[in-house]
């Protein structure tokens, strides 16, 4: 945070979520905040709708998107408002020419759910290894072929 605050980067940050009081697909579904907290016993499974309203500024502003990450339990329907609401986002953006980029396991995964693997720029299974190449680390593979 004091490396983006420096840099003059904002990050933006859930301010709500839906919560669980267990991790199942059948758990109580409840509502939870920065400012409440997320009651005892319970567990945040998904960012909440105030969330994802303060998400869309910056994904409708940005140029170029690389997401990595479902902002929740996208594989339940109980929990997956905050990673579909951003895909759609993200869908739209790509449709008015911004660069988008789907990366990582889980988040290729959604982007399969929701149909969106045509409508996006580039959709890769390659989380980590994407975000170490992007930081300009040397990845084993790639420097293994370089050498040879």
């Amino acid at each position: 945070m004091e490396k983006a605050a420096k840099n003059k980067v904002t990050i933006h940050l859930p301010v709500d979520f839906v919560t669980a009081d267990k991790f199942d697909e059948k758990a109580a579904v409840g509502q939870g905040s920065v400012k409440s907290g997320i009651p005892a016993g319970w567990m945040g499974l998904d960012v909440g709708v105030q969330s994802i309203v303060k998400f869309t500024v910056p994904i409708q502003a940005a140029k170029t998107i690389l997401w990595n990450g479902p902002l929740g339990v996208f594989e339940w329907a109980n929990f997956q408002a905050g990673t579909k609401s951003v895909m759609d986002l993200i869908v739209e953006q790509t449709k008015k020419g911004v660069t988008t980029v789907v990366g990582g396991g889980d988040t290729a995964t959604a982007c399969a759910k929701f149909g969106a693997e045509a409508k996006v720029s580039h959709c890769s299974t390659g989380g980590g290894a994407s975000l170490e190449l992007l930081e300009g680390k040397s990845l084993p593979g790639v420097a293994y072929l370089n050498d040879a």
